[in-house]
């Protein structure tokens, strides 16, 4: 990879963890507050990444990717569902570890960091490689 493509590639995944650390914060307070409340934990978890699913559209598509969002139009709306669709994979991962840890009697917020990792490094693929993919990038 040349020098100048591995430089922004890891610009943008530098930007895109600080997103993702503001999204994860929306995410966890809710995880939290609604735990505090008595909530199932696979509730609260998907409360949680729902709510984080929009602020890090607000805070990727304007920070991470700016200059790959689509124009307005059937183009841009596209690029939004792709970005849900990648969204619901992590919802799912995130619900699925965090139900599977509550069932096998693990602490739920210990579930909870493991999903985070996993569905960090799977939202950044589908991101990166399809959601944000500009014409003609490799």
């Amino acid at each position: 990879m040349a020098p100048i493509v591995r430089r922004l590639i890891d610009i943008r995944f530098t930007r895109y963890v600080l997103a993702s650390v503001g999204a994860l914060a929306v995410d966890v307070g809710t995880f939290l507050a609604l735990l505090a409340l008595s909530a199932a934990p696979w509730a609260a978890s998907a409360t949680g990444y729902s709510l984080g699913i929009l602020a890090h559209w607000l805070l990727s598509s304007r920070t991470v990717f700016g200059t790959d969002v689509a124009d307005r139009g059937p183009a841009r709306t596209r690029q939004k569902a792709l970005f849900v669709a990648s969204a619901l994979v992590g919802l799912a991962l995130t619900t699925a570890i965090v139900a599977g840890g509550a069932a096998a009697g693990i602490d739920p917020r210990a579930a909870k960091l493991a999903a985070i990792v996993v569905s960090f490094f799977t939202t950044w693929l589908l991101r990166n490689h399809f959601v944000f993919r500009t014409a003609g990038t490799p």
